[in-house]
């Protein structure tokens, strides 16, 4: 990744107006999510042109909250053991010490919401 990638990526977000909802980096590849995708193509297009791009339509957002979460020991354990049957997609958390942000298809929402809440809230 060169030097300003990620600052001229996030620059085309924003002269198209769309926020970017969750980040997740490697040494190889960004991952984001964006709430509106009304301007997606245009995006799309300009970003083609300092990187290579694909989307996946059809996904949905999982946010965890919870006090510490980040210094809870095996608390990340649990959450994928209850999302053992869900393909995670994406996993973000931030320097919050309170969120865990986590991708999935639609399709799995009602399951993942489930077993998340059985796992997390058993008592």
């Amino acid at each position: 990744m060169a030097h300003g990638f990620l600052a001229e990526a996030f620059a085309i977000f924003d002269r198209h107006r769309t926020a970017v909802d969750v980040v997740s980096t490697s040494e190889v590849g960004v991952s984001l999510t964006i709430d509106c995708d009304e301007r997606l193509d245009e995006i799309t297009a300009e970003l083609a042109s300092i990187a290579e791009v694909s989307h996946t339509a059809g996904q949905a957002l999982v946010c965890l909250v919870g006090d510490a979460i980040r210094d809870t020991p095996g608390v990340a354990a649990v959450i994928f053991g209850a999302l053992q049957a869900v393909n995670v997609r994406m996993v973000s958390q931030g320097s919050s010490r309170m969120n865990l942000s986590l991708v999935i298809g639609e399709h799995d929402l009602t399951e993942a919401i489930g077993a998340l809440h059985a796992a997390l809230f058993a008592d």
